[in-house]
C-alpha cells in the first residue's frame, strides 16, 4: 500500500537523482519571522491592533480627546505644506504614484464616502480617463481621482478614527464558516497612522504650511464623509439581491449561454448558496446555481484571456488580449470594479497569465507578446505602472501558467511547455530575480515530457512541475541567507527528482489543506500527501480530461457518526475528509462533488466547439443552439432552463439552424454538407434519411411562408431546393433541384410572396454582386429555373438582405452593402429606389432581421436588429441616414456568427462562433427612442454630419454652389432678369456634387436621378424634375463614401490593374492607362478624356465649359499625353499629380480635398 512504499522524494533505485553539494539551507521562513518588525503593509493584523490601542486611549478622558483633535488639525496643516514641497515621508512614500505625464483633475470632496477617503489616503484612488476609459463601461462607485487633492490637503486617517468601517474584519483562517473578508487596502494605509515618533518629529520640522486659514476651513474633511461606501459595507448576498429590473440601455445582456472551457471555473461561494465564476467571451459570469441567476462583469473590449481570484474569494482579477487590453479587479460581493489597469501592455497583445497573492495585495501578469514580460502590480495602491517587470528571453518558451507562493508573496513560479521559471521579487530594489534551469533528457536520463502546471510544495522548500507524460519534476529552492545582499547571492532552483506518478498526462496540479491534488487526461483526480504518497483517488466518475479543479473556501466538516466520508487507500484506512469542489472538463462540462457523500452532480454541459447556428421558435420562448461539436441544445430562454438536446455522430458539425414558420420542424445544415429535417420538440428525424446532396458546409437554410419549400446554400456557391409532397396521406420532404448560380459566396437566401398571388418566390444574394431570382413553378427534378439576374452594385459587394416592411405603398427589398450603405430595390422591377447611409460601427452590417411586433398598433413603427463583425445593434425604421436612429454594443469581440430574435421581439440572441457562447439581449425600444429625440428633429441630425455643421464653411459653400447652379442653368452671360428659387433641376445635381468634392459614377448619378424623380410617383403618379437644398443635402450625405475617397482604395485598383515595376511598385503604363479609360467600366470617349485631362492638368481654365452652351465652343489643340503624363503611373501620382488630391500624413486622402 501507499504508506508502506518508499518516499518518492528520497533517493531510490528507480529514479536517477542529480548529485548535490552540501550547502547551507537556512530556515527561510523562520528567519523571516524572527527579523525586526516589518512595515504594517506586510502585517495584516497590525491594523486591528492599532485600532484597539486607539480605542483604549479614547476612553482615558475628554482632555486627552481634545489633545487628539488639536493633533489632527496640526497634521492637516502640516500635510498641506508637505504636499507643496513634494516631501515624501515614511511608509506613505509607497502609496504616492508619480504623475504619468498628465494632469489629475481636482475633484470636489462633496459626496466622498468613508471608504473612498480610506482608499485615497491609502494610495488607492479611482481614476478618471477620457479616451479608452470612456468606452470602457464600468459601473464604478466613484469616477474621480482624488488622491492628489487629499495629499495636497493633508488629510490623515486620524481624522477618520471615529467613523465605523462597516465591513467585516479578517477572521482567523482554518475554522469552518469563517473567511478573510477584510479589504486588503485597509492594511496598506496603517503605516501613516503608526509612524514612529522620531520620524514624525523630523516630518514636522520640514513642513511649512502654504494654505491660508480660509482654505483649510473650506476643505474640512468632516463634511465630506456622508456615509460608508457599498464596497466597504456589503455582505456576500448583496450581489444577487440587487434589483436589475430597470433597464436604461436599448440593449442589455441578461444571460450568457456557454463558457470558455479553456479557462478555469472557480468555486467562490458555498454553504447556503453555490456560486461559480467563469469566463464567457469578454464577460466574466458569476452564476448562482441554486437561484439560477447570473451576474455579468462587463468591461472588457476583448475576449477574456485569463482570470484569478483571491484566497478569500472576495477579489476577482480578469485580463484580456487585444487592442486596448485591460486588467480589471472586481469586488465579487457587489460586482463593482474597484481598479482598472489600462496600460498593462503598451504593445497591445494583452495578458496571457495572471495570479494574485493569497492576501490579495499584489497581482502578477505575463504578457502575450513575442517577448513576454512579467509584471508585479501594487493594485491596492492604484498604481498605473508595475512595481517591477522582467522581459523573458524567447528561449524560455511561451509561459502560460503563473502562481504565487501561498505563504510568501515575493515568490512566484511559471512554466511553458518546455521551461519552468522561479522568481524572487526584491521589493526594496524593484528587482525581479529569476532562475530557469533547462531540463533535457540527459538531466535524469529519462524523457521528462511537456510541462502543464507548476506549484510550490507544501513543505515550502520545493517546487513541483507536472508534465503531460504523467510525471512530476521536483525542484529544490535554494534561497540565500537573509543577511546576504541580493546583488551578490540570488536564489535559484535546481532539479532534484523526477517522479513517475502515472501513465496519463497530468493536466491540473494544485494543493488543498494537506494534500497535493492532480487531474489528468483520463478524468482521474488523485490526492497525495506531502511525500507524494497516494492517499485517495476518484476514477469512477468517467470524466473527460480535467481542465480545472476549484475547492470550496470552507474547510471540510469533521467526520461524525452519520457522515459518509470514504476511507483513504492507506493501510490505516483513515477517514478521507476533503472540501467540496468543482470540476471543469475538456468536454465543457462542470460538475460539483460533495465530498462527504462522494456524490457527483452535473451542473451544466455546454458546447465545446464553435457556435454558429442559433434559431428562435416562431411562437414559443425556445432557442435552438448548434455547435461544431455536433450538439443541438434547446433552451427555454424565459425560465433559463435547459430542455433537451441531441448529439450527432462524430464529424457532423452544426453550421445552420432554422425553424419553419409553423414551428413544427427544425432544419439543420452541417459542416460536411448533410441536411437534416428534425422534429422541433424531440429533435428526432422528420425525414427517413438526411439529404446528402452537398459536399461542403451548408451555410443557409430558409423555409417558404407555407412550409412547402426549403432552400439551402453551401460554400460552393450552390443553391438547393427541397419540397413537400403528399404520399399516402403523409407530408414527405423530397429533393427538387440544385444549381451553382453564383461564383462567389452566397450572403443571403430569402423566400417571399408574389404581390399578385400567394406563390412562393426565392431569391439569393451573392458576394459577386448578383441578385438572382428563381422560378419555382417551372423547376423540376434536377433543374432549378432562373427567372432573373440583377447586379446590385458597381463597387461594393452586398452583405445581407431582407424584405422591407410595408411602411409605404411601394414594396422594397432591402440590401446592405460593404460600403456602409443600405439600398432599397423595388420588389418587382428591382430598380434601385433609394441609397441610404447605414449604421457605421467599425464594420458593415453582416446580418439583419426585422424585429417582430406584439400588437397591430406597432406595425407602423418598425425596427431592425443587425450584427456586424463584433457588435449587435438596433435601427429605427424608416431608414433615412439619421445616425441617431441607430445604436450598437460589442457582443462578441472575436466575431459574431449568428443572430436570432424572440417571437415577441423582446430579446435578441447573438452567437459568438469561436468564443463558444451565445448572449441574450433584452431590447428596450423606449431607451432608443429617447436617444433619437436628443439628436434633434428635421435636418438637425444631418447638419452634424458635415464639417462645421449648419454654420460651417462647408455648408455655406454648398449654398453658394446651389444658387450658382441656378445662374448656370439660366446662362452666365444672360442679361435677362434672374429667377431665383429653392430648386435646381436634375441635370445640375452631378455638377454640384462634384463641386463639393463628391465624384459619383454614372451609375450612381442614375440612382440619384431615380431617387429624386420617383420619390412621389407612388402617391401622386407624377415624376419630379427638381430638388430642394434640404433634400439635396440628404442625398449627398447618403450617397457619398462614409470615409471619403482614400488612397488605399485607389491603391487596391492599381494592385489589380497594374504590374510590378523594377522598384517593386504597382504601376500602370501610360498607354495601358489611357486604354483602360476608353475601354473598361464606364468608358470615356477620346473627346471626353481629352477635356478631362485638359482641365486636370491646367491646360484650360477651370470651368471653361461650365455652361451647357459651351459644349459647342472650340476645344483647342489636342493634348500631347506623352509630354503631360509619366511613362509609369502609380496610385500616388494618379491621386496627387493628376487628380490633385491632398494626401494626409497617414496615407489617406483628405475627404475635403479636391482637384
Amino acid at each position: 500500500m501507499a504508506d508502506t512504499e518508499k518516499n518518492p522524494l528520497e533517493t531510490g533505485d528507480g529514479e536517477t537523482e542529480m548529485e548535490e553539494e552540501e550547502e547551507y539551507y537556512p530556515n527561510y521562513y523562520t528567519e523571516e519571522e524572527n527579523m525586526p518588525q516589518e512595515s504594517k503593509e506586510d502585517d495584516p493584523l497590525a491594523w486591528r491592533d492599532s485600532q484597539e490601542e486607539r480605542k483604549a486611549k479614547e476612553e482615558e478622558g475628554e482632555e486627552e480627546g481634545e489633545e487628539e483633535e488639536e493633533t489632527v488639525r496640526e497634521e492637516t496643516e502640516e500635510e498641506a505644506g508637505a504636499a507643496q514641497e513634494g516631501v515624501a515621508v515614511g511608509a506613505h512614500e509607497e502609496a504616492r504614484v508619480k504623475p504619468q505625464g498628465r494632469t489629475t483633475p481636482m475633484t470636489s470632496l462633496e459626496g466622498l464616502t468613508l471608504a473612498d477617503a480610506r482608499l485615497i489616503t491609502s494610495g488607492i484612488s479611482p481614476k478618471t480617463r477620457s479616451d479608452r476609459e470612456s468606452e470602457h463601461s464600468l459601473q464604478s462607485e466613484s469616477s474621480g481621482s482624488l488622491s492628489s487633492q487629499l495629499e495636497l490637503l493633508g488629510l490623515d486617517l486620524g481624522s477618520l478614527e471615529g467613523q465605523p468601517l462597516g465591513y467585516p474584519g479578517r477572521q482567523p483562517s482554518g475554522e469552518p464558516g469563517e473567511g478573510r473578508d477584510q479589504m486588503p487596502h485597509e492594511e496598506l494605509g496603517q503605516e501613516r497612522r503608526d509612524l514612529e515618533p522620531e520620524k514624525e518629529r523630523r516630518r514636522q520640522e520640514k513642513r511649512v504650511s502654504y494654505f491660508t486659514e480660509e482654505k483649510e476651513k473650506e476643505f474640512q474633511p468632516e463634511a465630506s464623509i456622508p456615509r460608508d461606501s457599498l464596497v466597504a459595507t456589503t455582505t456576500e448576498d448583496i450581489l444577487f439581491q440587487k434589483d436589475d429590473a430597470t433597464r436604461v440601455y436599448p440593449l442589455t445582456m441578461t444571460w450568457k449561454f456557454g463558457w470558455n472551457s479553456s479557462l478555469p471555473v472557480y468555486y467562490i461561494r458555498d454553504e447556503n448558496q453555490r456560486v461559480l465564476l467563469y469566463a464567457s467571451a469578454h464577460t466574466a459570469v458569476i452564476y448562482n446555481v441554486f437561484k439560477n441567476n447570473q451576474h455579468h462583469l462587463q468591461g472588457h473590449l476583448n475576449v477574456i484571456s485569463c482570470l484569478c481570484i483571491s484566497e478569500d474569494r472576495r477579489w476577482i482579477a480578469t485580463a484580456d488580449q487585444g487592442p486596448g487590453c485591460l486588467i480589471i479587479i472586481w469586488d465579487s460581493f457587489t460586482g463593482i470594479p474597484v481598479h482598472t489597469i489600462f496600460d498593462s501592455c503598451p504593445e497591445g497583445q494583452g495578458i496571457r497569465a495572471i495570479a494574485m497573492t493569497h492576501d490579495a495585495k499584489y497581482l502578477a501578469t505575463i504578457s502575450d507578446a513575442e517577448i513576454q514580460r512579467v509584471c508585479i502590480w501594487r493594485w491596492t495602491l492604484a498604481a498605473e505602472t508595475p512595481a517591477c517587470s522582467l522581459d523573458l528571453p524567447k528561449e524560455y518558451g511561451f509561459q502560460n501558467y503563473l502562481t504565487f507562493n501561498p505563504t510568501n508573496n515575493k515568490e512566484l513560479v511559471s512554466n511553458s511547455k518546455t521551461q519552468v521559471i522561479y522568481y524572487m521579487w526584491y521589493e526594496e530594489g524593484s528587482m525581479l530575480a529569476h532562475s530557469a534551469p533547462l531540463l533535457t533528457e540527459k538531466t535524469f536520463n529519462k524523457l521528462v515530457g511537456r510541462f502543464s502546471q507548476s506549484i510550490f510544495h507544501l513543505n515550502l522548500t520545493q517546487i513541483l512541475s507536472a508534465t503531460m507524460d504523467g510525471k512530476l519534476v521536483v525542484w529544490d529552492v535554494h534561497r540565500p541567507p537573509p543577511p546576504a545582499p541580493a546583488s551578490l547571492c540570488l536564489p535559484y532552483i535546481k532539479p532534484c527528482k523526477l517522479v513517475h506518478m502515472q501513465k496519463e498526462g497530468i493536466t491540473v496540479l494544485t494543493t488543498v489543506d494537506s494534500y497535493i491534488v492532480t487531474g489528468d487526461m483520463k478524468g482521474n483526480i488523485k490526492f497525495y500527501d506531502c511525500t507524494l504518497s497516494l492517499v485517495n483517488w476518484y476514477s469512477h466518475f468517467n470524466l473527460s480530461a480535467i481542465r480545472t479543479l476549484s475547492f470550496s473556501k470552507t474547510p471540510a466538516t469533521p467526520p461524525a457518526e452519520k457522515s459518509t466520508y470514504s476511507t483513504d487507500c492507506t493501510l490505516k484506512g483513515d477517514v478521507f475528509t476533503i472540501r467540496d469542489f468543482v470540476i471543469g472538463t475538456s468536454a465543457a462540462t462542470v460538475y460539483h462533488v460533495k465530498a462527504d457523500e462522494t456524490k457527483l452532480e452535473k451542473l451544466f454541459v455546454e458546447p465545446k466547439d464553435a457556435i454558429c447556428a442559433i434559431s428562435c421558435h416562431p411562437y414559443q420562448p425556445l432557442i435552438a443552439i448548434g455547435s461544431f461539436c455536433g450538439m443541438i441544445k434547446v433552451w427555454d430562454y424565459e425560465k433559463k432552463k435547459y430542455l433537451f438536446s441531441r448529439v450527432f455522430e462524430k464529424g457532423l458539425g452544426v453550421q445552420s439552424l432554422t425553424y419553419n414558420p409553423e414551428g413544427a420542424i427544425l432544419g439543420a445544415g452541417f459542416t460536411e454538407g448533410t441536411v437534416y429535417i428534425l422534429d422541433a420538440m424531440s429533435l428526432e428525424n422528420e425525414a427517413p434519411e438526411p439529404f446528402r446532396y452537398s459536399r461542403t458546409c451548408v451555410t443557409h437554410i430558409s423555409f417558404s411562408h407555407d412550409s412547402n419549400y426549403m432552400a439551402t446554400a453551401d460554400v460552393n456557391f450552390t443553391v438547393a431546393v427541397y419540397m413537400v409532397k403528399v404520399k399516402n396521406g403523409h407530408r414527405v420532404w423530397e429533393y427538387l433541384a440544385r444549381l451553382r448560380s453564383h461564383h462567389r459566396s452566397i450572403r443571403s437566401l430569402l423566400f417571399g410572396v408574389y404581390l399578385d398571388s400567394n406563390e412562393a418566390r426565392l431569391l439569393s444574394l451573392g458576394r459577386d454582386r448578383l441578385l438572382i431570382e428563381y422560378n419555382l413553378s417551372k423547376s423540376y427534378r434536377d433543374h432549378l429555373e432562373v427567372l432573373d439576374i440583377h447586379k446590385t452594385d458597381q463597387e461594393n459587394h452586398p452583405t445581407c438582405m431582407i424584405w422591407y416592411p410595408p411602411l409605404t405603398k411601394e414594396r422594397f427589398l432591402l440590401i446592405s452593402t460593404s460600403g456602409y450603405k443600405v439600398k432599397l430595390f423595388n420588389a418587382t422591377t428591382k430598380m434601385c429606389r433609394k441609397t441610404l447611409l447605414g449604421p457605421v460601427y467599425g464594420s458593415p452590417m453582416e446580418q439583419i432581421q426585422l424585429l417582430p411586433v406584439r400588437t397591430a398598433l406597432e406595425l407602423q413603427k418598425r425596427h431592425l436588429v443587425f450584427i456586424n463583425r463584433d457588435k449587435v445593434g438596433l435601427q429605427i425604421l424608416p431608414i433615412d441616414g439619421n445616425p441617431h436612429k441607430t445604436t450598437a454594443i460589442v457582443c462578441h469581440p472575436s466575431g459574431v456568427a449568428g443572430l436570432a430574435l424572440s417571437y415577441d421581439g423582446s430579446y435578441a440572441f447573438t452567437a459568438g462562433g469561436q468564443d463558444r457562447s451565445v448572449a441574450q439581449w433584452e431590447i428596450n425600444l423606449c431607451a432608443l427612442e429617447a436617444a433619437v429625440s436628443l439628436g434633434g428633429e428635421d435636418l438637425s441630425p444631418f447638419y452634424g454630419l458635415v464639417a462645421g455643421g449648419r454654420e460651417g464653411k462647408f455648408y455655406r459653400e454648398l449654398e453658394d454652389y446651389f444658387y450658382y447652379s441656378q445662374l448656370r442653368s439660366q446662362g452666365i452671360d444672360s442679361m435677362e432678369t434672374r429667377k431665383v428659387s429653392e430648386h435646381i433641376c436634375l441635370s445640375e445635381v452631378p455638377s454640384v456634387m462634384r463641386a463639393i468634392g463628391f465624384y459619383p459614377s454614372e451609375e450612381k448619378i442614375q440612382d440619384m436621378f431615380n431617387e429624386i424623380k420617383f420619390s412621389e410617383y407612388v402617391d401622386t403618379g407624377k415624376t419630379i424634375d427638381s430638388v430642394k437644398l434640404p433634400d439635396f443635402l440628404k442625398i449627398y450625405l447618403n450617397h457619398r463614401p462614409p470615409f471619403g475617397n482614400t488612397l488605399n482604395g485607389i491603391q487596391r485598383s492599381f494592385d489589380i490593374l497594374g504590374h510590378t515595376n523594377s522598384r517593386g511598385q504597382k504601376v500602370i503604363r501610360r498607354e495601358d492607362f489611357l486604354k483602360l479609360l476608353q475601354t473598361k467600366g464606364e468608358h470615356m470617349t477620346e473627346e471626353e478624356m481629352s477635356d478631362c485631362f485638359a482641365t486636370l492638368l491646367g491646360l484650360r481654365p477651370e470651368g471653361w465649359n461650365s455652361e451647357p452652351l459651351a459644349a459647342s465652343c472650340d476645344r483647342g489643340s489636342e493634348i500631347h499625353f506623352e509630354e503631360e503624363l509619366p511613362d509609369e503611373i502609380t496610385a500616388e501620382i494618379f491621386a496627387t499629380e493628376i487628380l490633385g488630391f491632398t494626401i494626409s500624413p497617414d496615407g489617406t486622402q483628405d475627404p475635403a480635398g479636391g482637384p
